[in-house]
């Protein structure tokens, strides 16, 4: 399934150059330009297959390795960590 949803990012990367629809001036259902429609079409598809990389193909390897860091990712700022610049100089707190 990873290779398909990676076939389909590259097939949604090739159908975005849309060169066939700049000179088309018809209209879907009588108001929407052919490009606009063509483009709608593409976004829900883009999203679709997001949301299949998310599922199927996303690299799990690295949020195990974000998740086993060293306490750099506690959400906490160098200022505000134990060993950061703040405590580094060793003076006393007035």
């Amino acid at each position: 399934m990873r290779r398909f949803v990676w076939f389909l990012v590259v097939v949604l990367a090739i159908a975005h150059w849309d060169y066939w629809n700049w000179n088309d001036r018809g209209l879907v259902a009588g108001f929407l330009p052919v490009g606009l429609a063509y483009h709608a079409a593409f976004s829900v598809a883009a999203g679709a297959t997001w949301a299949l990389v998310a599922r199927f193909a996303w690299p799990a390897g690295i949020e195990r390795w974000a998740s086993e860091g060293d306490g750099a990712g506690d959400g906490r700022g160098a200022a505000e960590s134990d060993e950061g610049p703040a405590n580094a100089g060793g003076g006393a707190e007035t």
